[in-house]
């Protein structure tokens, strides 16, 4: 007695078929998912970028007009300060901003570096990776990254 016994599996065409869809919709969904991404960081910075500078032009009307200093930036934005921006005295102003200055999401970096040339907006990153450049010379802050510099 012979049992037609009948093998089921996929023909190596099916196969063939099923990978072609499957890498002609991965072709089309994943630049998506990378467009989205970018379009977060994008978000995610002009947010940071407004919140710093409303806060540093807080810090400009509570200190006699002057702006924080490169040096003790992080210092004057997130700690209590006097009338003179120092941790000294009576510390009636800030914090301005609450734990750290916030991190530039296309390079991950919260540090700051002075801009190349005081007074006039950058037009190129500043070697480094800091997260930011800042012009205490105006109270100026933008991000660090070539991102930024090619919109």
């Amino acid at each position: 007695m012979l049992v037609n016994r009948r093998r089921s599996a996929f023909t190596l065409i099916e196969v063939l078929i099923v990978v072609i869809i499957m890498a002609v919709l991965a072709a089309t969904i994943i630049p998506q998912f990378s467009s989205s991404t970018t379009d977060a960081k994008n978000s995610s910075l002009k947010f940071n970028l407004h919140t710093v500078r409303s806060q540093i032009e807080l810090y400009k009307a509570n200190h006699n007009g002057k702006y924080p200093t490169l040096a003790n930036f992080k210092k004057q934005m997130t700690e209590k300060t006097d009338i003179n921006g120092t941790q000294t005295g009576e510390l009636l102003y800030g914090p301005y901003i609450q734990g750290e200055v916030p991190a530039n999401p296309f390079n991950g970096s919260n540090t700051l570096v002075a801009v190349a040339t005081p007074g006039q907006v950058p037009t190129a990153v500043v070697a480094g990776g800091a997260g930011w450049q800042y012009d205490e010379s105006n109270g100026g802050f933008y991000p660090n990254n070539t991102e930024f510099f090619n919109q």
